[in-house]
């Protein structure tokens, strides 16, 4: 057995237990398992797990458990809460070694992925097989499988397919003390009992580490048309969402919105090229889909919302090229980061017939409290999920810090959630009590006594 001189005795268990190569220290451990895309300081972890296997994953947990080491458990790193990011003499635990799709099962509509498979292999293996994957978003070549359904993903079609929650059939689960609990089910109907798959759906990893997953299929979308459209309000939108529903019935895959803000942000400043002039304050991306040779659906209906008064102008992909272009616009805050350092973004939901009176008085909170900086508004807004980007004074100093118990405050006073679609982690732990109640927090609480006594997986994060 390779030993290290002062090495922790966890750290030597770990090394005796483990295969060469599945444990690294020190100089060793890449930078990217420091932190994730929270914009957290990095930590440098008492050392990295790089598991192949499930019986791996069990055999690392039991020992962390018998040594009361925490654990903290890593898909892609591309969480913006901090849910996977290390903390202090933790041991993160990373699944990217194990990855792939091990069965597509035309019969059932299911397929079935080790966790560290990145969501974009999951599609092509889904659409190689004439299905499609319900699971989308703009992170999908980065972000795992495993880390979807730890934080019930949203994304891009939710309105279609639902959260991560509403894909998942089965799942395999290492809880904290390394004992492997396995429900591969494939079955539409199981009422066989209770459903504990749940429970690690949206935990964030404190519950325990998923290392199998089984999704539900939908049949494969034959072709795609998408449109950007021009509208004067959110309460336009809202009618033009509703409309669209009635006349196009089961095929809104997605429904986004972007205010000028972000428009301008995107199409000016980030220098995305901008598919139309935006004449009215505030534009829809709308998808839908559609069968071999209906290429006039989505003309006719935007004709009929014309005739209504409700569009201001519209242009719609005449290639898959075009479309992509259209996502393009809507997914430029991934280079948020890079032109604008300091930035900090929120993810909250919001009701929708609330939404156009908390967004004026988010943006009297932001004239009020952050006069001159930069602040986009965008979001999946169908399924009452707001985004909002506030980037650095003009002085160059950093929103974090300043902004979040007032923003909060007012998404709460709406109703809302503090937390939409990119979990609590870290980031938003502190302001969680603002959209669960005390009984709901207690439940979570002993749930989390249960399942992890010890307090060893991912300690510190969501409670």
């Amino acid at each position: 057995m390779l030993t290290v001189p002062d090495e922790r005795p966890v750290v030597a268990a770990l090394r005796e237990a483990l295969p060469p190569g599945a444990l690294r220290t020190g100089e060793e451990i890449p930078a990217r398992n420091a932190q994730d895309w929270s914009g957290l300081p990095p930590v440098r972890p008492l050392a990295l797990l790089l598991p192949t296997s499930t019986e791996e994953v069990s055999a690392a947990l039991r020992i962390c458990h018998a040594h009361e080491q925490p654990v903290v458990p890593q898909g892609g790193l591309t969480g913006l809460s901090g849910g996977a990011h290390p903390v202090e003499a933790c041991v993160a635990l990373s699944l990217e070694r194990m990855s792939g799709v091990e069965e597509v099962d035309a019969a059932a509509a299911t397929l079935t992925a080790l966790a560290g498979t990145p969501l974009e292999r999951v599609h092509e293996a889904a659409e190689a097989a004439g299905f499609s994957c319900g699971i989308d978003l703009g992170a999908r070549g980065s972000c795992s499988i495993g880390g979807n359904i730890a934080t019930n993903a949203g994304g891009n079609t939710v309105l279609r397919y639902g959260m991560a929650r509403q894909n998942v059939r089965g799942l395999e689960v290492v809880l904290p003390d390394g004992t492997v609990v396995r429900s591969l089910n494939k079955l539409i109907k199981n009422n066989a009992g209770f459903d504990w798959t749940q429970l690690f759906i949206g935990s964030e990893g404190t519950l325990g580490v998923v290392t199998r997953v089984v999704l539900g299929l939908h049949p494969r979308v034959a072709d795609r048309a998408a449109a950007m459209c021009a509208v004067p309000d959110f309460g336009t939108a809202l009618r033009v969402l509703r409309r669209l529903e009635a006349m196009l019935p089961g095929r809104l895959l997605a429904f986004e919105a972007m205010w000028d803000d972000f428009w301008h942000y995107a199409t000016v400043l980030a220098g995305v090229p901008a598919p139309m002039p935006l004449t009215a304050p505030l534009a829809l991306l709308i998808e839908v889909s559609r069968a071999a040779g209906e290429e006039d659906v989505l003309e006719n209906a935007l004709g009929t919302l014309f005739e209504e008064g409700l569009l201001a102008d519209a242009v719609i992909s005449k290639s898959e090229a075009e479309r992509r272009a259209f996502w393009a616009v809507r997914e430029s805050p991934a280079e948020y980061p890079r032109i604008l350092p300091g930035l900090l973004p929120f993810d909250v939901s919001v009701p929708l017939a609330d939404m156009e009176a908390a967004v004026a008085e988010l943006r009297a909170v932001l004239a009020a409290r952050w006069p001159g900086a930069t602040a986009v508004f965008y979001g999946h807004v169908a399924d009452s999920n707001l985004h909002l980007v506030v980037g650095p004074a003009p002085d160059g100093r950093s929103p974090k810090g300043v902004l979040e118990d007032e923003l909060y405050a007012v998404v709460a006073r709406y109703g809302g959630s503090v937390s939409a679609e990119h979990g609590i982690g870290l980031l938003k732990r502190a302001y969680l009590p603002l959209s669960r109640q005390p009984e709901e927090l207690a439940l979570m609480a002993t749930i989390k006594r249960a399942l992890d006594p010890r307090n060893i997986l991912n300690p510190g994060k969501v409670l």
